[in-house]
């Protein structure tokens, strides 16, 4: 392990009393943007940094990217946007994909921060605060494609329409819509969705689509519209199901051993006993539990690593802790404050969220605050 990295460890114990190391290599992420734009270009790609930006911190993620040339940036919800305002220059605009919720139109104009309305409700409230603050307001219109999920419905469209024939104080920045299925490049939806698009195009002409996500990235320049909204890709993530990885990865996990013990056969593991020994084990408790963002799941299916070696999770995952088996380990090589791989060299996310029954970016999103982060 880095030197560097073990310093700040230390400093991290001393200081914060953290048991757990979420590493973040913004340097990588940086290289993964540039990948992406590499593979966008001439069309722009943008970044999506909702959830704490998948829980890595947007602010600093959200700096490294506007360093490498990203100026659009998009959150789920306006709480979201305000936190993030003051992080970034005034030439980065901030879109919310969820809209705004009654009350936030005043507040969200006046930070400079772009609303994707995905209603006509959403659509007035707009139109009437540009009427309010006697000014034109931007925007961006998303279309629900197949996803039943947001966006205007097919129903809504004829009334959008007219108003914007009508003449609106809403400038329409672009139009887009968001791919249900494009991490798997054979689905039909991901056709069923663009010839949908092709027809809100039709019916809405003269305003640029952004249409591509981390996995439409990879349907093809078709896909791409003039802005993608890359997320999981960004941070390391696997973009499509099956075959390698194209992106690089972002973090790595590390969680400090609280005991170690040694346990005989026919002894009961964890709540409920779930798991019972069929032999003398030696077991390490780890201080990471669901509350950390290993899923309850995991238990007698995930593991972790030591000198790239498995440690099978035995018995339930806890709140705050997890038991593995150590029994492959030379005795001793793990003790109390020793650090184990959650996530690493030795285990991606999808890994774990294969073991866990989930996806990627829910055990990306889920990881907790009780570690202390490392940016690098």
């Amino acid at each position: 392990m880095d030197s560097d990295i073990l310093v700040s460890r230390t400093q991290a114990t001393t200081t914060q009393g953290a048991t757990g190391y979420l590493t973040i290599d913004l340097a990588a992420l940086g290289r993964n943007y540039q990948k992406l734009t590499s593979m966008l270009a001439p069309v722009g790609a943008g970044a999506v940094v909702k959830a704490d930006a998948y829980g890595l911190g947007a602010e600093r993620v959200a700096a490294t990217l506007y360093d490498d040339g990203c100026r659009h940036f998009f959150v789920a919800q306006f709480v979201e946007a305000v936190r993030l305002r003051p992080a970034l220059a005034r030439d980065a605009q901030i879109f919310v994909l969820n809209g705004l919720q009654p009350g936030n139109e005043i507040g969200c104009a006046e930070m400079g921060v772009v609303p994707v309305l995905n209603s006509l409700a959403q659509w007035r409230q707009w139109s009437a605060t540009a009427r309010i603050l006697k000014r034109c307001l931007p925007a961006v219109l998303q279309f629900d494609t197949g996803m039943s999920r947001l966006g205007f419905p097919q129903e809504e469209r004829a009334e959008l329409a007219a108003a914007l024939r009508d003449g609106t104080n809403v400038e329409i920045l672009f139009i887009m819509s968001h791919l249900a299925s494009a991490d798997d490049i054979e689905s039909e939806q991901n056709g069923e969705q663009f010839a949908e698009m092709s027809s809100i195009a039709d019916e809405f002409p003269g305003f640029d689509i952004s249409f591509a996500n981390s996995g439409g990235v990879f349907l093809g320049d078709a896909y791409h519209g003039v802005l993608a909204r890359p997320g999981i890709a960004l941070y390391g993530g696997a973009p499509n199901t099956g075959g390698r990885n194209p992106m690089e990865p972002v973090i790595s996990l590390d969680v400090a051993v609280v005991q170690t013990r040694t346990v005989p056969a026919g002894t009961k593991i964890g709540y409920g006993g779930a798991h019972v020994t069929q032999r003398q084990m030696r077991l390490a408790t780890i201080a990471a539990g669901y509350a950390d963002g290993l899923p309850r799941s995991l238990g007698d299916l995930g593991a972790v690593y030591f000198n790239g070696i498995r440690l099978p999770i035995v018995g339930r995952v806890s709140m705050d802790s997890a038991t593995v088996d150590i029994s492959a380990l030379p005795e001793g090589a793990l003790t109390l404050g020793s650090l184990v791989e959650v996530l690493g060299p030795n285990q991606t996310l999808e890994a774990v969220a294969r073991d866990a029954g989930t996806i990627s970016y829910e055990i990306l999103t889920g990881l907790g605050d009780r570690y202390h982060k490392q940016y690098c």
